[in-house]
């Protein structure tokens, strides 16, 4: 696709961006300019395509893609987005090397899952090839934001939205694709420690034949009172348990979650349609596989987790996500019960961590093939 560019003539000066890098934090500033495509419906091929039954089939046109400065989106009052949800987003990272070229990580998973959340919430596709060309596209004028420090990166937001001035309750027929980029450290803080979990009972943050396996902002902001619940008792994140007598664990409010036992499992949550797939779990799935674990997806209890801490036999939990990457998990807060994880250093937690990092820093080798360069 043929992309055209318009220059931001306010462009952050060499003096600010170098002060911004310096200490970034996650999602507090963002780069010079911004990636948009928009997407109109052609109404007689839908129509046909509904006629053939093919009813979650998105007919239009991708057009007008262009790099152009980052700034507010001119909205209706009446779009689509603002009162039917319409929208879905994606998150993955640039890494600057040390001979100074940026690559990605499996930007071709994320550009899929993409496509499976638009799906699920009747929007239109768009084509993998131009996901990964708009992340391309941006770092090609904004490639001095990317960071070098320790744990550093630029965090990239690709999200789509609806655009129709329309009230009625339908698809919307006119979409806009964007890519924005935010320098950032580690999420949790600049230093890697175990965090504190908080069991959710009073919320959920997906159903069975919900939205919960879409990466769409509803499932995020369904998880935000139980996330003040547990910040308000002291604890870092919420994670949260289908609503099975069994009480088998989920996710957290944005990250899988991972347990390591004694006798050397590493088993996650297995995708049900209320969990997302995350591609750091998909990644650390055949990192741990390689590293002599026995990986397991299945559904795991509450229960189980709790007589596994008490007993011995759960060594380890942790949480991965792509701005998290991996982070142990210390404790797991029931209302008034806590348990405390056996570990006190994380060893497999951190050994895949390193090596997952190691992966994408271009330190370690990519023997899977992972890696894409960006500039």
């Amino acid at each position: 696709m043929e992309f055209r560019y318009e220059a931001n003539q306010s462009q952050a000066s060499d003096a600010r961006r170098a002060e911004i890098l310096a200490n970034p934090g996650f999602g507090q500033y963002f780069t010079d300019h911004m990636v948009t495509i928009d997407w109109t419906a052609d109404l007689e091929g839908q129509a046909k395509a509904f006629e053939a039954g093919e009813y979650l089939k998105m007919v239009g046109d991708w057009s007008d893609a262009r790099v152009e400065p980052y700034g507010p989106l001119s909205l209706s009052p009446a779009a689509a987005v603002l009162h039917y949800a319409q929208e879905i987003f994606e998150g993955l990272k640039a890494y600057r090397h040390e001979d100074g070229s940026i690559w990605t990580f499996r930007p071709k998973a994320n550009a899929a899952r993409m496509n499976r959340s638009a799906h699920r919430m009747a929007m239109p596709q768009l084509p993998e090839d131009v996901f990964v060309q708009a992340l391309e596209e941006l770092m090609a004028r904004d490639s001095a934001w990317v960071p070098n420090g320790e744990g550093q990166s630029l965090y990239l937001r690709p999200f789509m939205i609806a655009t129709e001035e329309f009230l009625g309750v339908r698809p919307a027929r006119n979409f806009s694709f964007h890519v924005i980029a935010s320098p950032a450290g580690n999420y949790f803080g600049a230093e890697l420690k175990p965090v504190s979990i908080w069991v959710s009972r009073d919320f959920a943050r997906a159903g069975e034949g919900g939205t919960g396996a879409a990466k769409f902002g509803g499932n995020y902001a369904a998880s935000l009172a139980a996330q003040l619940q547990g910040a308000s008792r002291g604890h870092d994140q919420v994670v949260f348990l289908d609503r099975s007598p069994e009480e088998s664990f989920e996710e957290l409010g944005g990250m899988n979650v991972f347990f390591v036992t004694k006798d050397n499992k590493l088993i996650t949550p297995k995708l049900t349609g209320t969990i997302l797939e995350g591609v750091t779990r998909d990644s650390i799935l055949q990192l741990g596989a390689e590293q002599g674990l026995d990986v397991e997806e299945r559904r795991i209890t509450f229960n189980e987790w709790k007589d596994g801490v008490a007993s011995g036999d759960i060594q380890e939990v942790f949480a991965c996500g792509t701005a998290a990457v991996i982070t142990p998990i210390g404790q797991v807060a029931d209302r008034e019960e806590v348990y405390t994880t056996p570990s006190a250093d994380f060893p497999v937690a951190n050994a895949l961590r390193n090596r997952l990092i190691g992966i994408q820093t271009g330190v370690d080798e990519d023997t899977h093939g992972w890696l894409h360069r960006l500039a």
